[in-house]
Parts: C-alpha cells; sequence; structure tokens
C-alpha cells in the first residue's frame, strides 16, 4: 500500500480544517452548544482588558480642538448648573461618572461609582458592567440621582455616591419622572424565550430569539409596578410592519447571526403630565410618548388601553429623545445618521418638532445661523425654560446651548483622552440649582473621586 501523496496529504489537512471552521461557524449562527459558553468567555476576556486598560471605554474621533466651557452670549444663557454624564479621570484610573459643572465648567459637584460594584452579581447575565456606559440620569432636589448602567440596571445613590437601592432589569438609555413621583424606563429582556404572554411560540414573521423590549414603570423606591412589552404593543397596533426594517431571518444572504436581535431599540419613554395635556387635543394625562430608534418610528401610547394614538416616522432617521414641550408639539433629537463624514450628506443632526392635532412638523435646529453639529449615536436635547435648546453631541463629547433661532450661547467640551481621541458624553441637563443649594447637599464638600 502506497504512502499518501503531500497533495493528498494537504487535501486532508485542508479538508479538516474547512470542516472545523463551517462547524464553528455554524455553532455561532445557529446557538448551538457550545455557544453561550463561549460567548460569556469572550464577554469576560474582554472586561479583563478593559479593567487593565487604563482608559475609559467609550472613546470617539476628536472633533473640536479646544476643551473646557466657553460663554458666547453671558446674557442669553439660561441660568442653573448642567449635569454631565461621562468617564473621568481618577487617582485610580477612568471610571464613570457625573459632574455637576457652573457655567464656568468649574465641577461644583461629582458622583464617581465603580458599575461592578453597583451590579456585582450580573456580569454573566447581562455582560460585565465595567463596559457599560452610564445612560440616563435623573438628579433630585438633595443631591440624590439615578442612573442606568446600560442593559444592566438602574441605581439610586445619594449625594456621597452611597447606594440606596439597585434594579437589576436590563434598563438603559433614559429615566423619565412623573408628576407623581414615579419612573417610567426602557428595560430590555434578553430571555432565551423566543415569544412573549401573547405571542409564547414566537412573533409571527420573527425566528429565533429576539431582544424584547419593555417599558418600565417604576417606584420611587425602585419596585416595578408595570412592564408593557415593546412588541406586543406594535402588533396589537398594526404597526409590526416597521419590525422588517431592522430585521431580517437568519436564511436572508448576507445577514449576520444575532445582528437582529435588537429589533427595535427602544432608547426613550416619558409620559405626559396633567399641567401640560390640555395643550395636546387628541392625547390625555399619562400616555406615553416612545423612540424606536432602528425602526425610525416615535410614537404616543395609552398606557392602560395599549392603544397607539399616535405614530410617525417622518424625516427621522435613528432618532432619539422625544419630549412634549408644549403647545401640541412634541420635539425630537433626530440623529439624521448618514454615515459621512459628520454628516455631511444630509447635513447633521436636526431637532424636528411634530404637532400631532394638525400634523404640521418643522426642523427647529439647526438654522442657517447654526455651527455644524453632528452625533451618528446617542444624542440628547432639553427645551430650557428662556426658550433656549441644551444640546448633547455625544460621540463628540460636546454639550452646547442655543438660542431658538440656532445660535450658540454657550458649550462644554470634553478634554480629549488622547490626542485623536475624546470620551463620550452621554447627557448633559441643565438644573434649576445655585452654588448654595448644592452646599446644603449632606458630603456637598466632601465629592466622591
Amino acid at each position: 500500500m502506497s504512502m499518501p501523496s503531500s497533495l493528498e496529504k494537504g487535501l486532508f489537512i485542508f479538508s479538516v480544517a474547512l470542516l472545523a471552521y463551517l462547524g464553528g461557524f455554524a455553532t455561532r449562527w445557529h446557538d448551538w452548544f457550545p455557544n453561550a459558553h463561549l460567548e460569556r468567555a469572550s464577554r469576560q476576556t474582554t472586561a479583563l482588558l478593559t479593567t487593565w486598560s487604563a482608559g475609559p471605554p467609550n472613546l470617539h474621533d476628536k472633533v473640536y480642538d479646544r476643551s473646557g466651557a466657553q460663554t458666547v452670549r453671558p446674557d442669553r444663557v439660561q441660568p442653573g448648573l448642567t449635569l454631565i454624564t461621562s468617564s473621568w479621570s481618577t487617582d485610580e484610573g477612568w471610571t464613570a461618572g457625573l459632574n455637576l459643572i457652573d457655567e464656568g465648567g468649574a465641577a461644583v459637584h461629582r458622583w464617581r461609582f465603580d458599575r461592578r460594584r453597583l451590579f456585582p452579581d450580573s456580569v454573566d447575565r447581562r455582560g460585565n458592567p465595567a463596559l457599560k456606559a452610564i445612560h440616563g440620569t435623573h438628579l433630585f432636589p438633595d443631591g440624590d440621582v439615578l442612573v442606568n448602567v446600560e442593559y444592566v440596571g438602574t441605581a439610586r445613590l445619594d449625594a456621597c455616591g452611597r447606594v440606596q437601592w439597585r434594579l437589576s432589569a436590563g434598563s438603559h438609555h433614559a429615566i423619565s419622572r412623573t408628576e407623581a413621583g414615579s419612573f417610567w424606563i426602557p428595560g430590555t429582556s434578553r430571555t432565551p424565550r423566543a415569544g412573549s404572554e401573547q405571542y409564547p411560540d414566537g412573533f409571527p414573521g420573527i425566528e429565533g430569539r429576539v431582544w424584547l423590549d419593555q417599558l418600565l414603570h417604576v417606584t420611587a423606591e425602585g419596585a416595578v409596578t408595570d412592564r408593557l412589552n415593546v412588541l406586543d404593543v406594535l402588533y396589537a397596533n398594526d404597526l409590526e410592519r416597521y419590525l422588517f426594517k431592522a430585521y431580517k431571518p437568519n436564511r436572508v444572504p448576507g445577514h449576520r447571526k444575532g445582528g437582529g436581535r435588537d429589533v427595535t431599540h427602544l432608547n426613550d419613554v416619558e409620559s405626559l403630565s396633567s399641567s401640560m395635556a390640555d395643550e395636546y387635543p387628541t392625547f390625555e394625562a399619562g400616555d406615553l410618548l416612545i423612540s424606536l430608534r432602528y425602526i425610525d418610528l416615535v410614537l404616543v401610547l395609552d398606557p392602560q388601553s395599549k392603544t397607539v394614538k399616535w405614530h410617525t416616522r417622518t424625516s427621522l432617521i435613528q432618532q432619539h429623545d422625544p419630549d412634549f414641550i408644549g403647545n401640541g408639539w412634541i420635539g425630537v433629537f433626530n440623529n439624521n445618521t448618514d454615515y459621512s463624514n459628520r454628516g455631511a450628506t444630509l447635513g447633521g443632526s436636526q431637532i424636528v418638532t411634530f404637532q400631532p392635532h394638525t400634523d404640521s412638523m418643522n426642523v427647529r435646529f439647526p438654522s442657517s445661523r447654526s455651527k455644524p453639529f453632528y452625533t451618528n449615536t446617542r444624542g440628547k436635547w432639553q427645551q430650557l425654560a428662556n426658550g433656549n435648546m441644551l444640546l448633547t453631541e455625544a460621540n463628540a463629547g460636546r454639550v452646547v446651548e442655543v438660542t431658538s433661532n440656532g445660535r450658540t450661547v454657550w458649550e462644554w467640551i470634553k478634554a480629549p483622552y488622547e490626542e485623536g481621541q475624546v470620551p463620550v458624553v452621554t447627557k448633559g441637563t441643565r438644573y434649576d440649582l445655585s452654588r448654595d443649594d448644592v452646599a446644603a447637599w449632606s458630603c456637598s464638600n466632601k465629592p466622591s473621586r
């Protein structure tokens, strides 16, 4: 019997390697055993690398050559202190936290926290919290804060940074307080189940598992009193057709396994207050304003009947942060994502407003007097009492205050981590607070590092 030739040996080795590759590919594609263990090991390895790294986890290319606060029109700035959510350098390295700054950019108060210690039991279930952004905050008058560790949970901390309570609910993106003192917070379940109570065998037209975005109603003490499933809402209101903008089944050529699991990407929910409800003829107090980024959809929902009263996708591309802003208007941070350099193709990010009862729409920002402004992901905005707007250009690390006609009156820009990169700023919010107010907080003179 002759020995196999070099060509036969080579073909044999190639065949074994090909089968191993195809086997691994099929395991990841179909989520077969031991894929879950491989993904967990990958997350833990990445977590270790991040823990050992001295730098912040969320970096983007630097856009601006300046940093710090700059006041352009002191007479037009809305008074108060601005809460900045980002990563910060400390003696122990970079960590997540909040800085409450004055008009000159000086920190009046700081909160710093180790995300792993906030949620020490969440590493295996939702990924290591050390890798997650702080995205969504609410500041109380006494210095307590609520923070979301993205897709992990929500925690309440006092002015000293001590944890008052924590809620591991996959919460993320935003925290909106109701006039009754409770909160609406986006949540996501990454359960291995294919469907919901309404669709226990899976959602029509969707194969396998998808993330189940939820609207969480949370008490001031951190208890969930209601949990509404976004996919159930869409199917019940004949809006499921929009899902297939984001979702493609695994059999579609070019579709990457897992890429279609986040089919809605809920990024905001807030309720209409009774004090403002009369200004919205087609809505009622307690109705919820919701943003679903991946399907470019903003809607208003009655949480009791689960009826969608209004929805729009007009002019929106991967939007964030819709707000009821009065006189029947809804304002939306439209990322206007076009994947070009700084939004050059479509002109950058916008604030778009809608008045549902008149079917009206306009672009409030930018104007012909505005400077370039763009963030393809994240982004927040706030309507201020004097008519100005506070805009968070998240990936550029910038918060800017503009007048109603789009002119800059104040800005704050994050100092770069290194020459070419800057940490993300996930939110900037103006609060009607003074230094004297903060001085009355417990621990106000002992900010955690």
